[in-house]
């Protein structure tokens, strides 16, 4: 479902959307600002792994992950959700 939403622009920003749109690559402003938010929260995403793969990097020894211990990771988890019917 779409909702609508009315925003306001300086004069300036005005033209340069209308200009945007002339180029082709949107059909008109709507199109525009939801790539534009699109954009904005893929960029935000990616700031927020980056993030978590620091924090990763810096939470303690760096252990190899083999097939096996995947298995036993797997294992364990079945186990868990047997015990707790999810």
């Amino acid at each position: 479902m779409t909702a609508s939403m009315n925003i306001s622009l300086p004069e300036a920003l005005k033209k340069y959307v209308k200009e945007r749109c002339a180029e082709g690559e949107f059909s008109n402003p709507s199109d525009y600002l939801r790539a534009l938010i699109r954009e904005d929260k893929k960029h935000r995403e990616q700031e927020k792994l980056e993030l978590l793969l620091l924090q990763g990097l810096g939470s303690g020894r760096p252990m190899e992950i083999s097939e096996q211990y995947w298995k036993k990771k797997r294992s364990a988890l079945a186990q868990r959700q047997k015990k707790t019917g999810t």
